[in-house]
């Protein structure tokens, strides 16, 4: 299933383009991208790496890679540091951008091309960048002696350390022995909470290749319909087979020692998937009424309360994403209004 996934299948021709304009495209995303890389607003890395393949072919885009991530190297390099850790901490985080972020967005980019659906690219994108979260690590302790998630937990303990001394004298003590379990499972989850923080940039720069006019026009060319409308949000649906990673994750209480961590991660990211699907129903649910900017931000805004408040917002549309399958939410129906681009995602 996967091997026929990701087959390298021949890209579509693209229109007439002169060597001069696609050199200049190509150098023009190559300098956003390693501008996103090293302010750190990395949220739109994989959108800028797609839209460079549907406009100048994957070779381009696989250039714009390699081409911006050099430049972010030289402008590290170029950047006096304070101490030779925080050094480490920059190679590792341009490693991270190379192996868990640039890499993994090539490698679907095929996937991307065919119009495969939002969520199975998606689970592909977190698989391979779990893959390459781990090369950094293992790499970056070989070569630099440095374990850049040892770093990423220790200051998670300290906030929560710090949250902890903050909220312990306004608890009681039953609550304040929960918070300290709560505190100390976060610590075990670490890793997933990476790959979520992972996940959110996939899905915004996937939703944003969907809002692109260049999309809607490299679609338009093909003929493909559908495709045109695969990258809006309502349409995220998750592969059935993901409920059984759920069981598999469900099962950490009886596990014990490093099974039982990497159960309660897996467990964690799927949950994760499960919410995002939550959120697609209530998108396609309030699209489907006809609800417009206002009554959306007043859904969101409501959501957030929620979710403040006592948690609740999470756990409703992980439990609404976990049924989805069984229950057809949404009732999907091929209309017009379902691609409908006046509807924002």
């Amino acid at each position: 299933m996967i091997e026929s996934s990701l087959t390298q299948s021949d890209p579509v021709t693209l229109p007439d383009r002169s060597l001069g304009r696609v050199v200049r495209s190509v150098i023009g995303h190559s300098l956003l991208t390693a501008l996103m890389i090293v302010s750190t607003i990395f949220i739109f890395v994989p959108a800028m790496l797609f839209h460079c393949a549907i406009r100048n072919g994957r070779r381009a885009a696989w250039l714009t890679l390699l081409l911006s991530m050099a430049m972010a190297a030289l402008y590290f390099v170029a950047v006096p540091v304070s101490s030779a850790t925080e050094m480490k901490m920059v190679w590792s985080y341009v490693a991270a951008m190379l192996f868990a972020i640039g890499l993994p967005s090539m490698i679907v980019l095929p996937m991307v091309e065919r119009g495969e659906t939002f969520a199975r690219v998606l689970v592909f994108l977190l698989v391979f960048s779990a893959i390459g979260l781990a090369v950094t690590e293992f790499g970056s302790r070989e070569v630099l002696s440095f374990s850049p998630f040892a770093t990423e937990l220790q200051q998670l303990q300290q906030m929560n350390g710090q949250l902890t001394e903050l909220l312990r004298p306004k608890m009681a003590p039953a609550e304040a022995a929960s918070l300290q379990r709560w505190m100390g499972y976060t610590a075990i989850v670490a890793p997933a909470f990476i790959l979520m923080n992972m996940g959110v940039v996939f899905v915004l720069s996937l939703l944003m290749l969907g809002r692109l006019k260049a999309w809607r026009d490299w679609t338009a060319r093909r003929g493909d319909t559908e495709t045109a409308g695969a990258y809006l949000f309502r349409t995220f649906a998750l592969p059935e087979w993901m409920l059984f990673v759920f069981i598999l994750g469900g099962l950490t209480p009886l596990a014990s020692g490093m099974l039982q961590k990497v159960a309660a991660n897996m467990l964690a990211v799927v949950a994760f998937l499960y919410i995002l699907q939550g959120l697609a129903v209530l998108r396609f649910v309030l699209i489907s009424i006809g609800a417009g900017l206002g009554m959306s931000l007043l859904t969101l805004a409501l959501l957030g309360l929620l979710t403040v408040v006592g948690g609740v917002a999470p756990l409703l549309l992980a439990v609404t994403g976990l049924f989805d399958p069984f229950f057809d939410f949404r009732h999907f129906k091929n209309r017009k209004d379902d691609s409908d681009e006046s509807h924002s995602d």
